[in-house]
């Protein structure tokens, strides 16, 4: 598969989730939550987390967002399920040194699968913000911090 095809497929997933986002809605019995807000373009998300024994057993996100944002949000809540709490830390660094880091993190891909679809943002400072807003929400969340978090 050529970097063309996988491009294209790339934003096929991304749409795809944006349009039909999995886990969209309020966890009932969330043991965690927080939310979140992206002045700059107005996404707020809410993320509700449900762990037991330290592992995510249920994962999902409420808000409205972009299409970037959406998508981060419903792969990041498909991902984390069934995760240990350090499971999901480590990803959360992954997640974000693949947007944020200066250098291409090309070994990330590989091991980042779905996640690897929203690598292209990184070309956008402003829409980067977009796609990690629902990690850093999620972030919040395992931390129980109160208050919304920004991506500023």
């Amino acid at each position: 598969m050529n970097d063309y095809d996988l491009s294209e497929l790339y934003q096929e997933l991304i749409l795809d989730h944006s349009k039909h986002p999995r886990n969209l809605g309020a966890l009932a019995d969330a043991s965690h939550q927080a939310e979140g807000f992206n002045a700059l373009c107005g996404d707020r998300v809410t993320v509700f987390l449900k762990l037991a024994s330290g592992r995510v057993e249920g994962a999902s996100f409420a808000g409205k967002g972009c299409a970037i944002c959406t998508a981060s949000a419903s792969m990041m809540t498909e991902e984390v399920k069934g995760q240990t709490l350090a499971e999901v830390e480590k990803l959360f660094t992954r997640f974000h040194d693949l947007l944020t880091s200066p250098a291409e993190p090309v070994e990330d891909l590989d091991t980042l699968g779905r996640l690897a679809s929203l690598a292209g943002v990184r070309r956008f400072p402003m829409r980067v913000k977009c796609a990690t807003l629902p990690w850093h929400t999620l972030k919040a969340a395992l931390d129980k911090k109160t208050g919304a978090v920004s991506t500023e």
